[in-house]
């Protein structure tokens, strides 16, 4: 079945992980959503594990590469309706409405969104609450959790 529109937007600022990219770009694919890619890269995005990560749907992934943060977010038609994620944020996102279309925003493995973003957009920043004893949810992890609450929530 051919979607007439993307559902979602995930966005990954510098990811340095292939294999959570390639998984990430997997997911995509799987949700009918578009993966958008901020330089720099943690690796060649022809990298063999990002490629085997996303099996053999890595062809049918529409992404985008951008060389910086502005370069995406002049992209971007409609800013209210992007939200940063970062596990430090006051608002979860489980009380997000969300519509088809938005953009979920990532930051890098190892230290998340630069301050700089958070700061920026702090009144779109959201968290995915967990009860459990971990700082943070892995990358692709959490782009899969944000991805079904989405598909949820527009009722696919």
């Amino acid at each position: 079945m051919k979607y007439p529109e993307l559902n979602f937007n995930i966005v990954l600022v510098e990811p340095q992980i292939p294999n959570n990219t390639g998984n990430i770009g997997r997911t995509c694919v799987a949700t009918h959503s578009m993966l958008h890619l901020i330089e720099p890269l943690g690796f060649d995005i022809s990298d063999k594990r990002v490629k085997r990560s996303g099996l053999d749907y890595w062809p049918e992934l529409e992404k985008a590469v951008y060389p910086d943060f502005e370069s995406w977010y002049n992209s971007v038609p409609d800013k209210s309706r992007v939200f940063f994620f970062s596990a430090r944020a006051e608002k979860s996102f489980y009380k997000v409405q969300l519509q088809q279309g938005d953009y979920f925003v990532f930051g890098r493995e190892a230290d998340g969104l630069p301050e700089t973003i958070k700061e920026q957009f702090k009144e779109q920043l959201v968290k995915i609450p967990f009860p459990g004893k971990v700082r943070s949810f892995n990358l692709s992890n959490a782009v899969a959790m944000s991805l079904g609450e989405g598909l949820r929530q527009i009722n696919l």
